[in-house]
């Protein structure tokens, strides 16, 4: 099972760091958005 995971990881490395880019821009943008309102 380890050795599983391992392999699955390798093979979705590059994925990852897009996902984990993705939501770290989404988590900026809701930021941003609930910020807005106070700013009026």
């Amino acid at each position: 099972m380890i050795a599983q995971l391992k392999t699955t990881l390798q093979n979705a490395q590059s994925t990852l760091l897009q996902d984990a880019i993705g939501a770290g821009a989404l988590a900026v943008m809701l930021v941003a958005a609930l910020h807005l309102p106070g700013s009026f």
